[in-house]
């Protein structure tokens, strides 16, 4: 947590040493091929990774490095990113806040029906007050980068890829953080004291923290799958998105369930400056906003199974 907090007394920048430490043990090119240059794991191993950079609430861009990666790897800027010579960030369109954008080289972001990468270099977006303060936010306009080197790295196929792999990308740093506050809100409930006993011995407080459970483990459990997905080839393509916006709807409602309800179990400390939860609830809300809400995936999710029972297939 010192780490954290002397990104937050910086602006959101990211950690350098804790970046370098990512990049030296190889986490970017995780869920790249080997004869690109990665690691040549999967999205299995990369969600795992997320999920605790999101439990630490780690100041560093290796999120948006990871699902960047994924479109840029083979090509020019594959080397350089999974190195750590440049960082990437990654947005689900234009004219909206971009985590990391303040410190990215390069961008990848859909345009239409075209994935492209826009070459940011001087025209970086200035960093933006946000909520979340363990990382930065930049805006990411139209006009502001309508000049900007832009190269075309996939069609109306990978935009959608984009979209899934970016959803179960985040998905995964909720499950972090949820996990990360129920453990604190356990933590506290075994050790604060009111009418000489512990309050976890209080029926409300316990089935709270039951409650808090059976989101975490539902999250878990539409992560890994979701991200597993990612990586079957023989699974098909709406099969991988109706995965990935589960998990997203899911994890987004669910961690802000369980956040809120560790705020309950701390009472008046858990709004403190000096406690970290606020911190773990600000990082969900972000999250849980980013490349889609519940929402946007519920509505996702009722097009692609509808689509698959007007094709006479099954929805399981």
């Amino acid at each position: 947590m010192p780490v954290v907090r002397g990104a937050v007394d910086r602006g959101g920048e990211p950690d350098r040493d804790l970046w370098k430490a990512m990049v030296d043990q190889g986490w970017c090119g995780l869920a790249v091929p080997e004869k690109l240059g990665g690691v040549g794991l999967g999205w299995v191993e990369a969600a795992i990774v997320l999920e605790q950079v999101g439990a630490h609430l780690a100041p560093a861009p290796v999120l948006g490095q990871m699902v960047a990666l994924e479109a840029l790897a083979d090509g020019a800027w594959g080397p350089r990113l999974i190195a750590g010579e440049a960082v990437a960030a990654c947005a689900e369109r234009l004219d909206q806040p971009c985590v990391y954008a303040p410190a990215a080289d390069v961008v990848v972001v859909p345009e239409d029906d075209r994935l492209v990468a826009l070459e940011l270099g001087e025209r970086r977006p200035a960093a933006e007050p946000a909520m979340d303060v363990t990382r930065q936010l930049g805006w990411l306009g139209t006009a502001a980068l309508a000049d900007a080197p832009r190269s075309e790295v996939g069609g109306a196929a990978e935009v959608a890829r984009h979209l899934d792999v970016a959803a179960v990308a985040y998905a995964a740093e909720l499950l972090g953080v949820a996990q990360r506050a129920l453990d604190l809100a356990v933590a506290y409930a075994k050790d604060r004291v009111q009418f000489g006993r512990p309050i976890g011995s209080f029926q409300a407080v316990k089935h709270r923290c039951a409650d808090m459970l059976v989101d975490v483990e539902g999250m878990r459990s539409a992560v890994y799958w979701a991200a597993w997905t990612l990586g079957d080839v023989d699974a098909a393509d709406d099969e991988r998105s109706i995965a990935a916006s589960t998990a997203k709807a899911w994890c987004s409602d669910a961690a802000s369930r369980v956040l809120a309800s560790a705020l309950q179990v701390h009472g008046g400390i858990g709004f403190t400056w000096e406690h970290d939860l606020h911190l773990y609830l600000k990082r969900a809300h972000l999250d849980a906003v980013s490349f889609g809400d519940a929402t946007f995936h519920r509505a996702r999710l009722a097009r692609l199974l509808r689509s698959r029972v007007e094709g006479g297939r099954s929805l399981i």
